[in-house]
């Protein structure tokens, strides 16, 4: 049997979580990124909600971090037409946002948000939201977590 041949950086991915970072803030979705990728993730990035819709649809994701406040389209109208599409809508999302309630949130929960983490968030909170959303006995609760819930 011929296997093609993987490039070193093709085979390092094999079996890692491949995340989709969405931020029209490319300072911290590079900071996320780096994160990430020294946490063993695979990850892309996006810059609008339009953009994250075509990665979505292109790129299988096990996860996807999701601002509110973008331009073009915004986290919330990019996340309910991810949930609607057979192919996106189980993915898991966790919504960052400086916004701590308000309509945005409002709509980011009634779009189907798994988790909200209000920036600036520690990336220890990341990294436990992560592993909580892609462990493979995770079961998404009724509503979204937020993280300060969980230091109670």
């Amino acid at each position: 049997m011929n296997f093609p041949a993987l490039k070193s950086e093709e085979c390092s991915s094999i079996g890692r979580k491949k995340i989709l970072i969405v931020d029209d803030n490319s300072d911290l979705r590079k900071l996320i990124a780096l994160f990430l990728k020294r946490s063993d993730y695979d990850t892309v990035e996006a810059a609008t909600g339009l953009e994250a819709i075509k990665q979505a649809s292109a790129t299988h994701f096990d996860l996807i971090l999701m601002d509110l406040s973008m331009p073009v389209l915004t986290g919330d109208e990019a996340m309910a037409r991810l949930k609607t599409d057979p192919s996106t809508r189980n993915i898991p999302v966790i919504v960052t946002t400086a916004f701590s309630y308000g309509s945005l949130v409002d709509r980011a929960i009634t779009a189907g948000a798994d988790e909200i983490m209000h920036k600036p968030f520690a990336l220890k909170l990341l990294r436990a939201a992560l592993q909580r959303h892609l462990s493979l006995d995770y079961q998404p609760p009724g509503i979204p977590i937020r993280p300060r819930e969980l230091q109670r």
